[in-house]
């Protein structure tokens, strides 16, 4: 009974720390990476997570023809440069910007709506360290308003 207590313990922990390490993150984007919107709409999701050097992850999200939308892509600047690639449903790149000096804004407008994929590679830091580095990286999509575009 005791070593059950001791595990659901240390699962209640991890648990909380992940809960943390979460809200962190939604805090971030918020704070650093949805100014990078303006003057576009953020569309109320935050996509952040942490993320250490050397890991990819992706993003699925529908996007919908004849509107104009922006993505941020931001990190702790603790972070080695963060890359990241739009790709179509058939994974043909769309935007990739290692092309356009690491960007972390993409404006664009899609002929047909569809489900674009966000990929995501936080970069191998280049200067020797036995630490891992680690950071919330985010993910951010808005949208012009008509009245944006009136003003």
């Amino acid at each position: 009974m005791k070593k059950f207590t001791i595990i659901l313990a240390v699962f209640g922990l991890f648990m909380l720390s992940s809960q943390t390490a979460k809200a962190q993150c939604k805090t971030f984007a918020k704070g650093t990476c949805k100014t990078e919107l303006l003057p576009f709409v953020h569309d109320g999701i935050y996509n952040a997570t942490v993320l250490s050097e050397g890991e990819t992850v992706e993003l699925y999200k529908t996007f919908y023809s004849g509107q104009d939308y922006r993505i941020v892509v931001c990190g702790d600047e603790n972070l080695p440069p963060i890359e990241f690639q739009i790709l179509d449903g058939d994974r043909n790149v769309l935007f990739d910007n290692r092309e356009a000096n690491l960007a972390k804004v993409w404006d664009f407008k899609l002929s047909s709506s569809q489900m674009l994929v966000v990929s995501i590679q936080v970069q191998t830091s280049e200067e020797m360290s036995d630490e891992i580095k680690s950071g919330c990286v985010a993910v951010l999509v808005g949208f012009m308003n008509i009245e944006n575009k009136l003003e």
